[in-house]
């Protein structure tokens, strides 16, 4: 009979603590209707008119987009910043935490569980109240458990849970955003290494060629032919490239203490090599307006916070309506014999406790106001990123078409300079031409050729910054655009 009992109390139990969960489930939400941010998109980029490409979408991750470089050590810089990169290491750490953040809120959707046991020693005072004048002794033994849960009838629980998924794929996105804008760091620093490599070269040729033209004009000079002039110009001009030399080792060292701060390693102990490569700009991947939405990381974090933000509405108003809580428990005590048996049993319901403020000054209406004005400011940011984004992509791809353009022209300049200086030498080892020609074309001919150069290395810098305005690129090699 008295397991029959304690079967019956269960059955109660468990009916009474069902309820208020469906009741919970099923509850209201006081968060206005979700709606992503308005942005008007053009349906193509103004200068890359006519171009589409449907993937891939920020979800996917930017691509070892820098495979289209073909350039080994470039991988490997890149892979290196992906191991050791303390930025890195940092957002990873917020996306951590920001998960953690998630799961804390998650948890109160459940019931909180606890257990407890008991065991101790008393003795009753021969004089106590109602005392029969004899003291008692005895042993109380107590194991049980308690459960109590919070019925999120307006939703307060389930906003803030969606509130903290949100941020939790915001901080996601970021960490996206910290790798794509590491990987570009990367690229744009090497590349103008590549470019000050190529510049010493030019330079190092340059400072031989107007050290055999300074011999030169010293011998006509002692000959009697050229004069003190000549020879001061010669020397001035060789200065000037040895200068330049120096100038350009410094801006060397510099980037590649940069670039060894990118990829996690002490500058002390980091050392690229000089190569020179020719630049070879991929062709840049087609894209979208609509496509660059879904893709940069960036939007995707500012997107995720306005519905975070949106969510958190929802919290401020549910605090106009009453809470309830459900508590029960129950258990074994004895004071004697054997604990786990259904005489020894107990258990109990509630307190179902409600709270309700009646008045607070006003402080759950400014508090709703509050978060509505979050939500407009996150909303304001979201579509500030997306025209900045917009932007970022139009600047990079003119800046790749016009320096296109300027390379040509800037190539057929520093062609042309190198013949004039060839031209100038020969009239003046003729006697045909003053040394004030030769300077000038020699001149002439370095400005030409270190500013094709640094074209060159802008047209890469450009291609970069373009694969990190759409928020990456595809793995593959891309082909070459003609006339490079």
């Amino acid at each position: 009979m008295a397991d029959r009992v304690a079967f019956r109390g269960r059955v109660t139990l468990a009916r009474t603590l069902s309820l208020p969960i469906a009741l919970s489930l099923g509850a209201c939400s006081m968060a206005p209707d979700y709606q992503p941010p308005q942005t008007a998109a053009p349906a193509q980029f103004k200068e890359i008119a006519g171009w589409t490409m449907a993937a891939p979408r920020d979800g996917e991750g930017s691509g070892a987009w820098w495979n289209a470089y073909a350039d080994p050590t470039l991988a490997d810089l890149e892979s290196r910043a992906a191991k050791a990169s303390p930025t890195l290491a940092a957002a990873l750490a917020r996306y951590d935490a920001a998960r953690a953040a998630a799961r804390v809120e998650r948890s109160d959707l459940f019931p909180q569980v606890g257990v407890s046991g008991q065991a101790s020693r008393e003795r009753l005072s021969e004089n106590r109240p109602l005392s029969t004048g004899t003291a008692r002794e005895y042993s109380d033994y107590t194991v049980g458990g308690s459960i109590d849960y919070e019925l999120d009838l307006w939703g307060r629980i389930r906003n803030q849970v969606k509130a903290a998924g949100a941020e939790s794929d915001a901080s996601r996105a970021d960490l996206a955003s910290a790798q794509l804008s590491l990987q570009a760091a990367v690229a744009d620093a090497y590349f103008r290494l590549r470019g000050l490599d190529a510049q010493a070269q030019v330079l190092d040729q340059s400072v031989e060629a107007f050290a055999r033209a300074y011999d030169l004009t010293s011998k006509r000079h002692d000959g009697g032919v050229a004069s003190g002039i000549d020879v001061n110009r010669a020397r001035t001009v060789l200065g000037n490239a040895r200068a330049q030399v120096a100038t350009i080792a410094n801006q060397r060292a510099a980037t590649e203490h940069e670039i060894a701060a990118l990829v996690g390693e002490v500058a002390s102990g980091f050392t690229l090599p000089v190569a020179v490569d020719d630049f070879a700009p991929p062709a840049p991947p087609a894209a979208t307006p609509s496509d660059l939405l879904q893709r940069r990381p960036d939007i995707a974090a500012a997107e995720r916070r306005v519905f975070a933000a949106n969510a958190r509405i929802g919290v401020a108003k549910a605090a106009f309506f009453p809470s309830l809580t459900l508590g029960a428990a129950g258990g074994w005590e004895t004071t004697n014999g054997q604990l786990l048996t259904t005489p020894n049993t107990f258990w109990s319901l509630g307190p179902l406790t409600s709270l309700l403020t009646i008045f607070d000054g006003g402080r759950r209406s400014a508090q709703v106001k509050i978060s509505r004005a979050e939500y407009e400011e996150v909303a304001a940011n979201y579509r500030e990123t997306v025209l900045t984004a917009f932007r970022q992509v139009e600047d990079a791809v003119a800046a790749m078409h016009h320096l296109s353009s300027a390379a040509v022209a800037q190539k057929e300049a520093s062609d042309a300079a190198q013949r004039t200086r060839d031209i100038a030498m020969s009239r003046y080892r003729d006697g045909a031409a003053g040394y004030l020609d030769v300077v000038t074309a020699q001149t002439d001919a370095l400005d030409a050729q270190r500013a094709y150069i640094s074209v060159q290395t802008q047209r890469m810098q450009a291609s970069v910054a373009f694969v990190k305005a759409l928020g990456g690129g595809a793995e593959a090699p891309l082909a070459v655009s003609a006339g490079d």
